[in-house]
């Protein structure tokens, strides 16, 4: 096989980039200066992630610091748990949040490239490249790179195209069983919400969690549907709902009820009693004056109150979770309160009703209007990490729908795209002089340790695998791509990736290396003893004081015995 295709190291720069003899006997001060303060800590971020890395990739069990346990392969809800202290860790978790949050993916390829670019900058700047420059011609390379990425792009979702095809690789996580379904879930959703000029609206498709059943359970519910369930005689509200939001407890716990009763007879309890009955009975009058109809709570639900509640036709929903009070919030465009009184702004929609799932019980909010919920889609799951799994699943498949709505360009997945641009890199760097050509050598090594990853993640040779795509794509075959069982056809397999994603995530990535290579030093404010005995002069006087306090107890307990 010819070997003229393998990139090389950045360390094999030109010669005029190589230290002179006297430059190689630098003290460890100067040698200090080519290191980069910050790669250590993306590093070890980066081995957290590595081994999560593509579909292939394993779980992490983790125990956040409030006690949850969380079993989850997705790069993103690991950030979110880790409890990082380095100024640089927590810079690149939020580049990394950002990144998902604009593409819906693409969190674990921007930590790794990171790493991997970093490790190469080292290596130059070891060499002797100045970091100024090194900037500019990892800009440049960049640059290149994004330029060249939209002659990758191979198919394209048509308007009036089934998307399944198209969602499948980016749904096909290590956190599903039965992929195949689900996507078909989604793209129905997705095709089935979209505006009548031809437009997706992400948050037109709700996701919904329901413990009980198994995947093949889950089902697609007109409207907002939310997993509480109705406490009172009322199940249903079927035109014109008026809904009140409600984090306190519906009955005399209320804000409004008095916090301390002082009671001497058994006349002040019938008093007290009788008037915590009025004040409730107020309460549900004023909502019912105001046309509420609906009323969803996040807290304990008073028996008495609830049956007045039903006889002023009032529907109550106990909610599961605070977050489902809150988006509940935004989509009804109405306030979440803390006191039983009527809000400003009810939320309206045209009817709200109880909906049984085998053995669980939802809520459906539906609309007749545009710009509202359409359709929400009611994951069934046996475990609450098996459900955590198939929501961030479809959460990515929704956000991929919408960027090829936008831009319906793919590219080639599975680290083919990668290989591509890395050959693309050498070819162009070993012609260029000056500190372009070992940047570009440099940039193409780091996009080589993507596929790289994925082999060893799926188990196996990874050099073997490299250096026999590398042959493949040296022909100018770019849609070979790393599979479980060796190199795959990503066209014959259907592995895609949207061009606005991996376009948005090597821009990212850029970002946070350009700054990060011209970082020499991390300087952390502490705050001094003298600070801290400014800020608590009482300190040292307590302490004083506590110790004076023992030593007299001490002698008297001596003088006690002693007699």
């Amino acid at each position: 096989m010819d070997n003229t295709n393998t990139v090389p190291s950045a360390l094999e720069l030109p010669q005029h980039l190589a230290p002179s003899p006297k430059e190689s006997s630098a003290s460890p001060g100067e040698e200090a200066q080519h290191q980069l303060s910050s790669t250590a800590a993306v590093q070890t971020l980066a081995s957290v992630i590595r081994p999560c890395y593509g579909p292939c990739g394993r779980k992490k069990l983790l125990v956040t610091v409030t006690g949850e346990t969380l079993c989850t392969g997705c790069a993103a809800a690991i950030l979110r748990a880790l409890e990082l202290e380095h100024p640089v860790a927590q810079f690149l978790r939020e580049a990394a949040q950002t990144q998902a949050e604009n593409s819906g993916d693409g969190t674990a390829f921007l930590i790794l490239l990171t790493e991997a670019l970093l490790e190469q900058a080292e290596d130059l700047l070891k060499a002797g490249l100045p970091r100024t420059q090194l900037r500019e011609a990892y800009a440049t390379a960049t640059a290149e790179v994004l330029a060249a990425l939209p002659s990758l792009a191979i198919r394209s979702l048509g308007p009036l195209e089934d998307p399944s095809w198209a969602l499948y690789s980016v749904m096909n996580t290590h956190t599903l069983s039965n992929t195949e379904f689900l996507t078909k879930l989604v793209a129905h959703a997705c095709w089935a919400s979209k505006e009548l000029d031809g437009s997706f609206k992400p948050e037109r498709v709700g996701v919904c969690t329901l413990r009980g059943g198994a995947l093949e359970d889950s089902c697609l519910l007109p409207g907002l549907v939310m997993s509480g369930k109705p406490c009172g005689q009322m199940t249903a509200v079927l035109t014109g709902a008026r809904v009140a939001l409600f984090v306190c407890p519906f009955g005399p716990g209320s804000p409004n009820a008095p916090a301390i009763a002082l009671l001497s007879s058994p006349d002040d309890l019938a008093t007290f009693s009788k008037g915590s009955e009025q004040l409730i009975q107020k309460q549900i009058s004023q909502l019912e004056t105001v046309g509420i109809n609906v009323v969803v709570v996040w807290g304990e639900i008073d028996e008495q109150t609830l049956t007045l509640a039903d006889e002023h036709g009032i529907m109550v929903i106990e909610a599961k979770s605070r977050k489902e009070m809150v988006y509940l919030s935004e989509v009804l465009d109405t306030p979440l309160l803390t006191q039983l009184v009527p809000p400003l702004k009810p939320g309206k929609c045209q009817r709200v009703y109880r909906q049984e799932l085998g053995e669980g019980v939802a809520v459906v909010f539906e609309w007749g209007c545009p710009g509202t919920p359409a359709l929400t889609l009611v994951l069934r799951g046996a475990t609450a990490e098996g459900l955590r799994g198939a929501q961030q699943a479809a959460y990515h498949g929704i956000d991929a729908y919408f960027q090829l709505c936008q831009d319906p360009r793919l590219i080639p997945g599975a680290g083919a795209t990668e290989m591509a641009l890395a050959k693309m890199l050498s070819d162009k760097g070993r012609k260029l002089e000056g500190p372009n050509g070992p940047a570009f050598l440099a940039f193409s090594r780091a996009l080589r340790s993507l596929p790289k990853t994925l082999a060893e993640n799926a188990g196996l040779a990874a050099s073997d695998v490299m250096a026999e795509m590398s042959g493949v794509h040296q022909v100018g075959n770019f849609l070979i791509g790393v599979g479980a069982e060796g190199m795959i056809n990503v066209a014959q397999e259907g592995v895609w990736d949207s061009l606005t994603a991996k376009a948005q995530g090597l821009q990212a990535v850029a970002d946070v290396v350009l700054q990060l290579v011209t970082v020499d030093k991390i300087v952390m404010a502490k705050k001094s003893p003298t600070q801290q005995q400014i800020l608590n002069p009482d300190t040292k006087k307590k302490k004083e004081s506590l110790s004076a306090m023992q030593k007299k107890i001490l002698q008297m307990y001596k003088e006690h015995h002693s007699q």
